[in-house]
């Protein structure tokens, strides 16, 4: 009898292996299709199939849950449900402008192929550093509006500075000013305080909308899938963008260790219209409602000014867009590449491509922060200086206050700027909006602001990264392979 069981209880135990054994192949292989067909970068689906098959079931619920981009169906979804899909013609032909040189028509038609969205003509741009210049200038217009009042900001911190928006959005809807506020659900819900959405919510004529809120407002410094982007327009006429938050730590200047250090642009011009469709876009993707009866500004094609366009990118549509320009850009200088940045951790291409810009005679000069607002950031950036101070680039460290600056110009005729860092997050996994301009005085006013840093910034040296101890070298490392998104 002893023997009967024995062997039942054998038999049992050898089908269900071979049955857990075949669903397990089973699952691995459809799992791999999956990757094989929807994962485009070699590195991450590699990764992921070996994940799945080393890790029995777990690695296909780890891949089910957080290797596919649900973002892109839910935005797809919003917009098919709302008409949006197809509803806007950006594509078609570039304008033709007057007097360009070759090398100006070439980048603009580089910046079409990339993303066909047209240059507009007649726009004013006039950089404000830090919140002491930006604020005053932002709430002086937010309260003379008439018609609408559209803000987007990552961080919309509650406090005694911004406190001064929240009555310029009062007065603004006591004229008669449509009110909607975009805030993002991880960069401004923090610890659990929602005080800023309750202080909105109060204000009668204010909408306000959360990009994604998380099940539980927690701060999550390096959740992926944020809504980077800083956007505000009032009345169709005035508009101010960049990369500039909302906190009174862009006030706070003494406070070397918190406060911060940025820049934002004042837009007046059709280029206006752009931003406007991107905030509508990111307003209907939040709320599930469509906009109607937003203001316009002009058309296309207004002599005079600066010409500029804006570029969107994020998981959801136009994936790698900014990425790809900033790539062209620097294989296609010829004397001066200027990036400032709070944040430099870009993948293999970029960096490859910047050694190259500086071995073929190209100046590239890059500002990092000395520190971090998170230092594991400055563990992460280091391993790449090396390499790149051998082949002849620049690196320079801005000091305190955290410089939170994000410029980008090429030649001293073209210049980026916007709310994207160079990193994988920024150019892969967030929503982010960036401007072209294309201006020698323009770019002349930025290069005297990059010139004020150079003055007190700090070179990375190339002995200092030969002689970093040996544990050092290997925390650097470290960090550097965990912070990526994958």
């Amino acid at each position: 009898m002893d023997i009967l069981l024995t062997f039942f209880r054998s038999s049992s135990m050898t089908f269900l292996s071979v049955l857990l054994a075949a669903a397990y192949v089973c699952l691995a292989v459809a799992t791999t299709i999956h990757i094989l067909l929807y994962k485009e970068d070699i590195k991450g689906a590699i990764g992921w199939i070996a994940i799945v098959f080393l890790s029995p079931f777990l690695g296909t619920f780890f891949y089910v849950f957080l290797g596919i981009n649900r973002v892109k169906r839910k935005g797809i979804k919003l917009r098919k449900k709302h008409g949006m899909l197809g509803r806007r013609s950006i594509a078609g032909k570039q304008n033709e402008f007057g007097d360009i040189t070759p090398y100006v028509k070439q980048f603009i038609d580089f910046s079409f192929n990339v993303y066909p969205q047209n240059f507009a003509q007649g726009n004013n741009i006039k950089p404000l550093l830090n919140g002491t210049e930006a604020y005053p200038e932002m709430i002086d217009a937010i309260s003379k509006a008439k018609k609408e009042v559209l803000v987007e900001s990552y961080i919309f911190d509650a406090d005694n500075e911004t406190d001064k928006f929240l009555k310029a959005f009062k007065q603004a809807a006591k004229n008669g000013a449509a009110v909607k506020v975009i805030i993002d659900g991880f960069g401004t819900l923090r610890f659990f305080r929602r005080s800023i959405e309750k202080k909105l919510a109060a204000i009668e004529g204010v909408e306000c909308a959360v990009f994604l809120p998380p099940l539980i407002p927690i701060s999550m410094p390096f959740v992926n899938l944020r809504n980077h982007r800083k956007i505000m327009i009032i009345d169709g006429k005035t508009a101010f963008f960049g990369g500039m938050n909302l906190s009174k730590k862009n006030v706070s200047l003494k406070d070397l260790a918190h406060g911060v250090q940025d820049i934002t642009f004042k837009i007046e011009g059709p280029v206006i219209d752009q931003m406007s469709e991107i905030f509508e876009d990111d307003w209907e993707f939040a709320t599930g409602h469509e906009m109607t009866g937003r203001s316009r500004y002009v058309h296309y094609g207004k002599k005079g000014g600066m010409l500029a366009r804006v570029v969107p990118d994020g998981p959801d549509k136009n994936n790698g867009k900014i990425e790809s320009l900033l790539h062209g850009r620097i294989n296609m200088a010829k004397n001066h590449i200027v990036i400032t940045t709070p944040y430099f951790l870009p993948e293999n291409e970029i960096l490859t491509a910047l050694e190259l810009a500086a071995q073929r005679g190209v100046l590239v000069e890059v500002f990092i922060p000395e520190i971090s607002d998170h230092i594991i950031m400055n563990w992460a950036e280091e391993p790449n200086f090396k390499r790149l101070l051998k082949k002849g680039v620049k690196i320079y460290r801005t000091p305190q206050p955290f410089d939170h600056s994000k410029i980008f110009i090429v030649d001293g005729e073209w210049a980026c700027i916007g709310s994207t860092n160079w990193d994988v997050r920024s150019f892969k996994l967030h929503f982010e909006a960036d401007m072209e301009i294309i201006s020698k005085n323009f770019a002349a006013k930025l290069l005297k602001i990059v010139k004020l840093k150079k003055k007190i910034s700090k070179p990375a040296q190339l002995q200092d990264c030969l002689n970093l101890p040996f544990l050092k070298r290997l925390r650097n490392n470290a960090f550097r392979l965990i912070t990526p998104y994958y």
